[in-house]
């Protein structure tokens, strides 16, 4: 295990890490525990009692933050005709079809977010390798494949919080900067804790909301106590 810089060890001994502190507390001391010169991303974990085995409980979805990231996104589109329009009217990287696929095919990967209408995801298909692997695929529960493009690319550029749970059933999700407020913080987890609540499976057994982590980039994790969010 890699030794720890002394801006860390000095963060870490602010957060006692037997303790579970509510949720305000536990942004205040993110704040204060942040270790990076530059505007570091908060990140949550939470760590839910599903199954990713099982299709009903591979939980996946979007939701939009009250108080957004704090980041701009790069978005390109693939759609034709009045879509086409619609996306370039809402002013994003690139739009296009078949000339957007050649671009990416021969190593153009400068965006953030792919959105596609319906009619467009034969051709996307065709950069499954490479969008895939990186998380890029447009995906209906996304919101990033429909027909409604204005709204989607607003969605994104106001700031989008994306979960998917991973095969230990834990979501991780970017939630704002560390120069929000604790409150905007704050109201930002609400929104996805909300989110992971109406996501669950009706299979799910024992306690859904197991635990749940907040940190700022490269800060130490802070236990956040879940029980205020439990259905």
């Amino acid at each position: 295990m890699a030794k720890r810089g002394k801006k860390y060890r000095a963060a870490a001994q602010k957060v006692d890490r037997d303790k579970t502190y509510n949720l305000e507390d536990a942004c205040e001391l993110l704040k204060d525990t942040s270790v990076t010169k530059f505007d570091g991303t908060v990140d949550i974990a939470v760590g839910l009692g599903v199954d990713p085995r099982h299709a009903d409980q591979n939980i996946r979805g979007a939701t939009s933050l009250p108080h957004g990231l704090g980041k701009s996104v790069r978005i390109v589109v693939f759609a034709k005709g009045e879509k086409a329009s619609e996306a370039n009217d809402a002013g994003v990287e690139f739009v296009g079809a078949e000339d957007l696929t050649k671009k990416i095919q021969d190593g153009w990967l400068e965006f953030d977010h792919v959105i596609a209408t319906p009619d467009m995801m034969g051709q996307v298909g065709r950069l499954g390798k490479v969008l895939g692997p990186r998380g890029l695929m447009p995906n209906p529960k996304l919101g990033t494949v429909t027909f409604e493009v204005g709204k989607a690319i607003n969605e994104l550029k106001a700031g989008r919080a994306q979960y998917k749970v991973d095969k230990a059933g834990i979501v991780h999700t970017s939630v704002g900067k560390v120069s929000f407020s604790a409150d905007k913080l704050a109201d930002n987890i609400r929104t996805v804790m909300e989110a992971l609540l109406r996501a669950k499976p009706a299979s799910a057994k024992g306690t859904y909301l197991k635990r749940m982590t907040v940190a700022a980039t490269m800060g130490p994790g802070i236990k956040v106590d879940t029980t205020a969010f439990k259905i």
